[in-house]
C-alpha cells in the first residue's frame, strides 16, 4: 500500500480514466480503477483501503457517480469524494463535503485536490484522537 493513500478512480472513458490513474500513480498513490458504478461498488465493498473516491458522474448502468458516492459514504461515512464531469449537472445529489471538478481538468490540480483532502482527513483523525 502506498504511504500517500489509495484512490478509487471511476470513469467509463477509458483514456481519461487511464490518464488520471497514471498521473496519480506517478505522484505516489495506489490506484484502483472501475469503468462503471457496479465495479466501483464492488471495490468499495471489498477493499477498505480506499482513501478517496474520484468519480465521473455519468456512468453506464444503473449506478451513476452520485449513487456510487452515496454508497461509499454508507460504507465509510468520512470518505473524501471528488466528482468530475464535463456536463452541467444539478448538484443536489452530491454528498456533503465533496469537491466538484469540471472537465477538462489539469491532472496536477486533481493531485493537489486529493492531497488536500487526505491531509484534512488525517488532521481530523488526529484531532479526534487527541480529545
Amino acid at each position: 500500500m502506498s504511504r500517500k493513500g489509495t484512490i478509487l478512480v471511476v470513469g467509463d472513458e477509458e483514456l481519461v480514466r487511464d490518464m488520471i490513474a497514471e498521473e496519480l500513480r506517478d505522484a505516489g498513490f495506489h490506484v484502483l480503477e472501475a469503468a462503471d458504478g457496479e465495479a466501483a461498488s464492488s471495490l468499495l465493498a471489498d477493499d477498505s483501503s480506499v482513501d478517496v473516491l474520484f468519480t465521473d458522474i455519468r456512468l453506464p448502468g444503473p449506478l451513476d457517480g452520485w449513487a456510487v458516492a452515496q454508497l461509499a459514504r454508507q460504507l465509510r461515512a468520512a470518505l473524501p469524494v471528488v466528482y468530475a464531469t464535463g456536463y452541467t449537472v444539478d448538484r443536489s445529489a452530491e454528498v456533503s463535503g465533496a469537491i466538484f471538478l469540471n472537465k477538462p481538468y489539469q491532472p496536477s490540480f486533481v493531485i493537489e485536490t486529493i492531497q488536500k483532502l487526505l491531509n484534512a482527513a488525517r488532521d481530523s483523525r488526529r484531532e479526534s484522537q487527541s480529545r
